[in-house]
């Protein structure tokens, strides 16, 4: 007997879900984060961007990334532009590459998005240091890590609405087999 399983078919997200779900992120991000735990503080924003550039690319493009970035700049006092060029830039890659991605496991999924969450770290900081800032150190780059192991709990937790309900049909076929 064959135990793979074939891939659960999602509900599309609506674009009200997607869009809370982005305004959350940005809550999240707002939170008064303060010593160690400000550098280990995955941007929430670019997690939930990510998630649904990958999920519903169709749905999720390079406007809305641009559109939040300019949000996350104002709220964080920062060169404006920086977050929506790195959102923006993060966003093109995940679209380019979601289908491959949505092909791995969770984790094999976190490995990709640990690479979208250094491309887009890098990219600010590039934007940081062109405007003439100091180099904040390697540190600025542990963020990615904690983002990266929150993607499989963000990803069962954000699909949850998309899943349908259980068929009781088939729960009484598959006892009489």
């Amino acid at each position: 007997m064959n135990s793979a399983r074939a891939p659960e078919l999602l509900k599309p997200a609506s674009m009200r879900f997607i869009l809370l779900t982005l305004g959350l992120g940005l809550l999240f991000n707002l939170l008064p984060w303060s010593g160690l735990v400000l550098s280990f503080r995955p941007d929430f924003v670019a997690l939930t961007l990510l998630f649904w550039a990958i999920r519903e690319p169709r749905k999720t493009g390079m406007g809305i990334a641009w559109i939040m970035g300019l949000l996350m700049d104002m709220a964080d006092g920062a060169i404006l532009g920086q977050h929506a060029l790195a959102y923006t830039l993060a966003v093109y890659a995940a679209i380019v590459l979601h289908r491959r991605i949505q092909r791995f496991t969770l984790w094999q999924q976190a490995l990709h998005v640990l690479l979208l969450l250094l491309l887009l770290q890098a990219a600010m900081l590039l934007s940081r240091l062109f405007a003439g800032a100091a180099f904040p150190g390697l540190g600025l780059f542990l963020s990615c890590l904690t983002g990266a192991a929150l993607w499989p709990p963000l990803s069962l937790l954000l699909q949850l609405p998309q899943r349908g309900r259980p068929d009781p049909d088939s729960v009484y076929s598959a006892g009489q087999k």
